[in-house]
């Protein structure tokens, strides 16, 4: 009787469950264009740091904190882990990284060193090379695959062995994401440092 009860729950789950979205991260791209349209230094590196810190932590932290858990957790403490991570994910992480390419791309030009003739140019190339294979892999890959887990979780008999996959592609993509976050570091400590 308690089965039928959790079937139908799988049946009337939405794809997306919209309540579980982070909202409040819209903050960070609504400050991006309030300093675009003001021509505001200080909004334009909040929005940048902001969002760059909190891509960067989550990467981090979902590579290599949530990453070596995973692989002891049961397989009905990952569902559970998945149910709630993956829709508080879905809104949060392209747009961080979107907010912050955006944000630094515009910080480079207005610095000056997004021109060919620019000293930096090369380590302005070496971050948007970084950033474009961060959000490839973001947009690219991981949310198709946590859209496509939500809906195999939504089902009366999902596939454990389909969703099992899929998790270990995120959770090994994850661990890409977080060593190319370190790269960017190192790239946004030089640019910050240099003349």
């Amino acid at each position: 009787m308690q089965n039928a009860g959790v079937s139908s729950t799988h049946e009337s789950m939405p794809l997306i469950p919209w309540k579980n979205l982070t909202w409040w991260i819209l903050v960070l791209p609504a400050t991006l264009v309030v300093a675009l349209a003001t021509q505001n230094l200080y909004l334009l590196l909040l929005s940048h740091v902001m969002s760059g810190c909190l891509w960067t932590g989550a990467d981090i932290f979902l590579g290599f904190i949530l990453g070596p858990v995973w692989k002891h957790l049961e397989p009905q403490q990952r569902r559970m882990v998945q149910m709630r991570l993956v829709p508080n994910t879905l809104l949060y992480m392209p747009v961080l990284g979107i907010t912050t390419g955006t944000a630094g791309w515009f910080l480079a030009h207005r610095d000056g060193f997004a021109t060919i003739h620019s000293a930096l140019f090369p380590w302005v190339v070496a971050a948007g090379g970084v950033a474009i294979v961060l959000t490839v892999i973001g947009l690219g890959v991981m949310l198709p695959t946590n859209l496509k887990m939500l809906s195999e979780m939504a089902k009366p008999n999902p596939n454990h062995d389909l969703l099992r996959r899929w998790t270990f592609r995120t959770r090994r993509l994850a661990a890409v994401q977080g060593i190319f976050q370190v790269f960017i570091m190192l790239i946004m400590a030089y640019l910050t440092l240099a003349p």
